[in-house]
């Protein structure tokens, strides 16, 4: 498989970038994993204060108190948005969240602006797109924008764009076509 190819599989959006050229890189030195080197990449006293708000916020019933509180911890929260029980926005950067107007984040789901790796880690921003739906359970990576009025199945794994209107299943997740929609 040639580079073009490799990188081609991971290109939604319009302007063809692929999400790991949107995410940064953050190398890390000596024999340990980049999750030894956490408290490098951030500070431990923001993380734990974001911990906190995360907690509440994953159990609390009100969206009001919900916004509010990912407002709090930089989290860009769109006008009616609806957060679900249980759903956990990244407890490392929540700064590099943006869900846009009447977009509703499923129960359980998980938007994760990192990745720690073995010799590096990587960060990058999570954007869902205006009255766009994420499912129960399901799992955005960074990098990746769900575009406005898309879909992502429940218990999903979503690795790259999805764009305006579309749905996506799976793990990965992948675009549904129009039989599979019309059959449910």
């Amino acid at each position: 498989m040639s580079d073009d190819e490799s990188v081609g599989d991971d290109r939604t959006r319009e302007d063809d970038t692929p999400r790991h050229d949107r995410v940064r890189s953050y190398p890390t030195q000596g024999p340990l994993n980049s999750l030894q080197h956490w408290t490098d990449a951030k500070s431990p006293l923001r993380v734990a204060l974001n911990y906190v708000v995360v907690w509440l916020v994953r159990i609390s019933p009100s969206l009001k108190l919900k916004t509010w509180l990912l407002r709090r911890i930089g989290v860009t929260v769109g006008d009616g948005v609806s957060w679900g029980l249980e759903a956990t926005p990244d407890v490392f950067w929540p700064e590099h969240i943006t869900i846009r107007d009447h977009a509703i984040i499923g129960y359980d789901a998980t938007l994760l602006c990192h990745e720690f790796l073995q010799e590096e880690y990587r960060v990058g921003d999570v954007v869902v797109g205006e009255r766009a739906m994420i499912g129960a359970g399901a799992v955005v990576l960074p990098g990746v924008e769900i575009g406005d009025g898309a879909q992502v199945a429940a218990n999903s794994l979503v690795t790259r764009d999805v764009p305006p209107g579309a749905t996506v299943a799976g793990v990965p997740a992948q675009p549904m076509s129009e039989e599979d929609v019309q059959e449910n």
